[in-house]
């Protein structure tokens, strides 16, 4: 049997919180977590904090994935597209204060981006076949298990620049991205916002799963594997709910009081180091 202390429970409902509104979102809830084990945890290093958030931002991922595929909102095409990953390492202090300048940043950009979804199942204007070709964009067009049809197009180019920047901020910080990736692809690449989340969280799987295991092979794992338990069991429960509950919620106040509390908990590790 595991020798599991009590203290390491209150991790499950933690994990169940973090795992649906990741999933609500698509943003996997790794920029969550991350934060809150810094504040719980300031005796860790950053590499443990990092593993720990990418296999749990990989579970989440892995469980929402299921549950949206199960409503065909996944752009698969798009997402094996976009998929790219890099890694890196900094010392704890800067780690804090990069990562608290990002989340204050990202707070903001979520605020202004943040916008209601009138028409959920359109992305950009069509455009003509002609104007398509000349701009070498990729044309999607499929119907989800609700009968919804989304059809939009967007510069494959300007994805895999975005993909390739996400990548690094996921795997030096352990947050999987998806903050970035879901403004990011309704804003840049014209995806309908529930076509963004299903997607952003199918990368998110590729993303953390290549993440964690580097961090497997490197060992980091020693301390932190009945952590990484604990919460994964919480986040595929709560990424079933948060799939759930995608359809029935308005995304531009889930995306405002996501800008506010990124941007507090931003401060708050700015404010640890000062």
């Amino acid at each position: 049997m595991l020798d599991i202390p009590i203290s390491y429970f209150w991790l499950l409902p933690l994990g169940l919180l973090i795992g649906a509104f990741g999933t609500l979102i698509g943003a996997g809830g790794g920029f969550l977590l991350v934060p809150i084990l810094l504040i719980l945890y300031p005796d860790e290093n950053t590499e443990l904090i990092t593993s720990i958030s990418l296999a749990v931002v990989f579970f989440n991922a892995l469980s929402g994935s299921w549950a949206y595929g199960r409503m065909k909102r996944i752009d698969y095409k798009s997402g094996i597209i976009l998929g790219a990953l890099s890694t890196a390492y900094v010392p704890r202090y800067t780690f804090d204060m990069l990562f608290g300048v990002i989340m204050i940043l990202a707070g903001i950009f979520l605020w202004i981006a943040a916008k209601d979804d009138h028409s959920p199942g359109l992305g950009s204007q069509t455009q003509p076949s002609s104007a398509v070709k000349a701009k070498r964009l990729v044309v999607r067009d499929f119907v989800d298990a609700a009968g919804i049809r989304y059809h939009y197009s967007y510069n494959p180019v300007i994805g895999i620049v975005l993909s390739v920047f996400v990548g690094f901020i996921s795997s030096l910080l352990g947050v999987g991205g998806g903050f970035i990736h879901v403004p990011a692809l309704t804003r840049l690449l014209n995806f309908p916002v529930h076509v963004a989340t299903a997607t952003s969280h199918f990368i998110l799987t590729v993303m953390a799963l290549t993440g964690t295991a580097v961090h497997l092979a490197r060992g980091v794992f020693v301390h932190g594997a009945r952590r990484t338990a604990i919460l994964a069991v919480g986040v595929i429960l709560g990424a079933q709910v948060g799939a759930y509950m995608s359809t029935r919620l308005g995304g531009k106040v889930i995306i405002r009081g996501l800008a506010l509390a990124m941007i507090f908990v931003g401060i708050r590790l700015i404010l640890t180091e000062i």
